[in-house]
């Protein structure tokens, strides 16, 4: 099955011998993942699965952050419409679901900034790099939200449940240096270091022998997946009624209004 990557247009997909190089290309708006960028994300991770070309997937991002996760100036048409929210559930389970079922080797390079699904994005690829002074962090307490499109599945899995809930519960990001410290992710440089690192990695993967590579993989995220079946659709309906609340208008309204959020717990 030949795949054509030159229908995306919401991220740059090139194939690059047997890796699959896929790039967040709005550094204008620090990469962030609307819609229409999370369908492509989700469609890239399946293309890879059935492309018999490629052999590994190396994600990153263009400009200065890997991704500013969710557009929070549009989180507005979601608390105005709720249908809209609810519409992109479908979303948001396929892009998890395409990623733990990718048959491929993924690796994402975190070149700056993770934030929220961005972050949820990366950590949910195999092998994970950042630069020492990147920034993790899932901060859905922070604008009223709940941590249900992923961040509450993948967190406590890498760091145990203690670590994973106070950076989820506080809301409090957590550097490369650290995160590779602590095992939240594989690896944490210099921005040459990450990115010798990560060819040096891909190119390992794509000669090596692809169904032991493949079954390895799948084997591990065996647990992964079942978690998934269980706990996004809780995660994201209770994401649903955080929607709706006070506390994430009043977010919303603060951060247009360039100030804290004073949240009443309604």
């Amino acid at each position: 099955m030949t795949i054509d990557y030159a229908r995306y247009d919401q991220i740059r997909v090139e194939l690059d011998g047997r890796i699959l190089r896929v790039t967040l290309n709005k550094p204008e708006k620090r990469n962030v993942i609307d819609d229409d960028t999370n369908r492509q994300l989700g469609d890239v991770f399946q293309d890879a699965t059935f492309d018999p070309r490629v052999k590994v997937v190396l994600m990153t991002g263009d400009g200065p952050a890997f991704s500013a996760g969710g557009d929070i100036v549009k989180m507005q048409r979601k608390i105005d419409d709720p249908g809209l929210y609810y519409r992109g559930i479908a979303n948001s389970r396929r892009l998890v679901f395409n990623a733990l079922d990718c048959q491929k080797p993924t690796i994402s390079k975190i070149n700056g900034d993770a934030v929220g699904l961005g972050a949820t994005l990366s950590l949910m690829c195999d092998i994970v790099l950042a630069k020492n002074e990147a920034k993790i962090l899932d901060p859905h307490v922070n604008v009223g939200l709940v941590a249900g499109d992923g961040g509450a599945l993948i967190w406590p899995q890498l760091i145990g449940y203690a670590r994973a809930k106070r950076y989820l519960l506080l809301g409090e990001f957590i550097t490369g240096k650290e995160a590779a410290e602590i095992g939240l992710i594989a690896y944490a440089g210099t921005t040459e270091e990450i990115d010798a690192q990560a060819e040096k990695w891909a190119h390992k993967l794509a000669s090596s022998a692809t169904q032991s590579v493949s079954g390895t993989k799948m084997t591990m995220n065996v647990p992964l997946r079942q978690l998934a079946q269980s706990l996004l659709d809780v995660g994201m309906a209770y994401e649903g009624l955080a929607n709706i609340t006070k506390d994430h208008q009043e977010a919303v309204t603060a951060f247009q209004e360039k100030r804290k959020p004073v949240f009443t717990g309604d």
